[in-house]
């Protein structure tokens, strides 16, 4: 099986245990890009492909020229606009992206930085470095428990499934919304399906976890965010452009509610950016999902699917691209992480 290996932003050993990449080329014809002219090593390798390991645009003109693809692998683990996908679907071309290999690192933070908010944990350190430390009940003003709480969502999707997975021992109420999921899936996975408006208004602690689509962009408005509840905690741990983040601040400033984020509209953050001085937000500069064993795992994905491909079966690994989701998928390209 001949595949197209240009992963590029991200390297091989990015991607690849040492194992998993003598895997990789010993048991596949595998032609690498390696800085020449992109144009022509596509158009001398995609005649002969079976598979593409590439974010490059994968227009028709492009597909035309491959007559033998099976598959194309986006490794930076966003289904891009760049891909003629009509196309694929219509050739029973897959593509996929192994992108639930983020869900459990930034699952990990989210429940970290809904503890912090809770608990005051990052605020009191730096009291304490300050000298300005309160002890006992004194320090505990505004704290709350997660145990117990009423936790909400904004999206269920692989990243949602795996906060709520670490959140079983603390025993909360759950709430989700999430249009593209019906009620019984919901209820199966163990949660209350609900509207946008009861999880904001309803919960101490609001997951933001939904990919941003052409429908949600600035979901959470100025009006949306006045329904939380004061003193409520939101998470964003997705995507920035599902949130206003003029809104965000504002909520934030004025002492309404706390806020965690690991994502912003702009990264990397400018050293003036107003929002490093807004009181009641946990930063975090989008390192949630960024760990060497995290990324190692999306080869580890990688070649479990091309295995099925090489045995003449679907890919099961990855997440597929579907015809009534992809298009509205919007997904920033990433430069590195």
């Amino acid at each position: 099986m001949r595949i197209i290996f240009d992963p590029e932003p991200r390297a091989a050993e990015d991607i690849f245990t040492a194992a998993d990449r003598e895997k990789f080329f010993s048991t596949y014809d595998v032609v690498t890009w390696n800085g020449e002219d992109r144009e022509a090593f596509y158009d001398r390798y995609l005649p002969t492909a079976d598979v593409v390991i590439s974010q490059q645009p994968m227009e028709k003109t492009r597909l035309d020229q491959a007559s033998k693809l099976r598959c194309i692998v986006n490794v930076e683990t966003n289904f891009l606009p760049n891909v003629d996908y009509e196309a694929c679907f219509h050739r029973g071309i897959h593509v996929i992206a192994p992108s639930s290999v983020f869900a459990a690192p930034v699952a990990e933070m989210g429940v970290g930085m809904a503890l912090s908010l809770a608990r005051g944990i990052h605020s009191a350190h730096g009291d304490f470095v300050a000298g300005q430390e309160l002890y006992g009940l004194e320090g505990n003003a505004d704290a709350e428990l997660l145990a117990g709480a009423d936790v909400g969502f904004v999206g269920f999707g692989d990243l949602g499934r795996a906060v709520h997975k670490l959140l079983a021992g603390f025993q909360p109420r759950i709430r989700a919304f999430d249009p593209w999921l019906p009620d019984g899936v919901l209820e199966r996975l163990g949660v209350m399906p609900a509207s946008l408006d009861e999880v904001l208004s309803q919960s101490r602690f609001v997951f933001v976890v939904a990919t941003i689509t052409t429908e949600n962009a600035h979901l959470l408005d100025a009006g949306k965010l006045g329904l939380m509840q004061k003193g409520a905690k939101l998470i964003l741990l997705s995507r920035a452009a599902v949130a206003d983040f003029e809104a965000l601040k504002s909520a934030a400033g004025s002492g309404r509610i706390l806020v965690a984020t690991d994502v912003f509209p702009e990264e990397p953050v400018a050293a003036d950016d107003p929002i490093r001085t807004v009181p009641n937000i946990l930063f975090s500069a989008h390192r949630a999902g960024a760990l060497t064993s995290a990324l190692r795992n999306i080869g580890k994905l990688m070649l479990e699917d091309l295995g099925q491909i090489a045995r003449g079966l679907p890919p099961v690994a990855s997440k597929r691209a579907e015809r009534e989701t992809v298009m509205r998928l919007r997904s920033k390209p990433i430069d590195k992480s």
